[in-house]
């Protein structure tokens, strides 16, 4: 138990250490950086810390109080969920009432009103147990426009017993005034030897494809404990379809088969909305290595590794004007995933738009 569990960011884990040891971890807190990397997780192990009855810089697990913090946050996570589910979104916060440890995040779309006022109204009382009172608000950058005043001057101020976190992937999403409330502890991708030990130790990844799945993982704990390389390799089928598609010489020479191809694999693409984030992804990667192909050539770094000789002729034959407007293709399916719009048909109008676009003399060469 404790913090010597934690994976990867090592500096971030030791500059909690040293405020705990010197007692000094100030009131507001904001935990930035790249997704899966354990920011939440860190946040709960300080929750502990901050309340355990045995360590000064590190938690026991053990003690009561340790085991208080953890069934409080089970208890809060279960509430979070009963409250997604309710059809009714606007009822979601009614009847909130708040533990001394908390984790607040969206209820819809967006952190409510609601629950900054009740994080208010709370934060300012004792804790009913603990020393010490932790709010760790997930996906800060969620928290609603008219909330966000409500919170400034909570943070201004924090009560000597209550500490705030808050978590976000990139702290420029959040408003300078929020920033400048609380003491950055930055995160950073985890380190590739680590990635690939995960792998191989807990997924059992096969020697063959553990670089490859190292590489996929980029960086994230959370995408190494997860990770499926089956559903990876189904979701990353059509996009391979796609691609090959409208990197073809052009829409007048292209033969009915590979029309059919093309328009199967936008077919497919659209039938996976219910997986469309971790699609999108797949898809990102795959411009993300063709464009390091186009400024790198052959020598390139790729994610999608294996690859690589398809993508050196699809760089080649779609140019940087290519991959940019297939990258604006994808921006504009990722603002709209929450609308009811006909996605096969962005996907095909998409696909037939970058083959009109595209001509031998105006791409950009390996």
């Amino acid at each position: 138990m404790g913090f010597n569990t934690f994976l990867g960011n090592e500096n971030a884990v030791a500059g909690l250490r040293s405020m705990l040891a010197s007692q000094s971890v100030p009131g507001a807190m904001l935990f930035a950086g790249p997704d899966g990397v354990g920011k939440k997780t860190l946040a709960t192990m300080l929750a502990k810390a901050l309340n355990c009855e045995t360590l000064n810089d590190d938690y026991c697990g053990d003690c009561r109080h340790c085991r208080k913090v953890e069934e409080t946050l089970a208890l809060t996570r279960q509430d979070l969920a009963r409250r997604r589910e309710m059809k009714d979104a606007g009822r979601r916060a009614d009847g909130l009432v708040y533990f001394d440890v908390e984790l607040i995040e969206p209820l819809t779309r967006f952190i409510l009103i609601e629950q900054i006022r009740q994080l208010r109204s709370t934060a300012y009382s004792l804790p009913f147990e603990l020393r010490n009172r932790v709010f760790i608000i997930d996906q800060a950058q969620t928290i609603h426009w008219q909330a966000v005043d409500l919170l400034l001057k909570v943070l201004e101020e924090p009560p000597e017993t209550t500490r705030f976190i808050l978590i976000c992937p990139n702290s420029s999403e959040l408003r300078p005034t929020l920033r400048s409330r609380c003491q950055r502890v930055s995160f950073r991708p985890v380190g590739a030897p680590l990635v690939e030990r995960l792998l191989r130790e807990e997924k059992k990844v096969p020697a063959s494809q553990l670089k490859l799945a190292t590489a996929i993982c980029a960086g994230s704990i959370a995408a190494a404990k997860t990770l499926d390389l089956a559903a990876f390799d189904r979701r990353r089928k059509p996009w391979i379809s796609f691609l090959d598609a409208i990197a073809s010489r052009d829409g007048r020479s292209m033969p009915p088969g590979q029309w059919k191809t093309l328009l199967e694999s936008a077919k497919e693409l659209a039938d996976a909305r219910s997986e469309l984030e971790a699609s999108l992804r797949i898809g990102y990667s795959l411009l993300r290595d063709l464009l390091q192909i186009l400024e790198g050539g052959a020598g390139a770094q790729v994610l999608n590794m294996d690859l690589t000789t398809p993508m050196n002729a699809w760089a080649a034959r779609l140019g940087l004007e290519g991959v940019e407007r297939l990258k604006s293709g994808l921006d504009d399916t990722y603002r709209l995933q929450t609308r009811n719009i006909n996605q096969q048909l962005g996907w095909e109008s998409l696909a037939i738009e970058c083959i009109s676009e595209s001509c031998p003399e105006g791409a950009n060469r390996v």
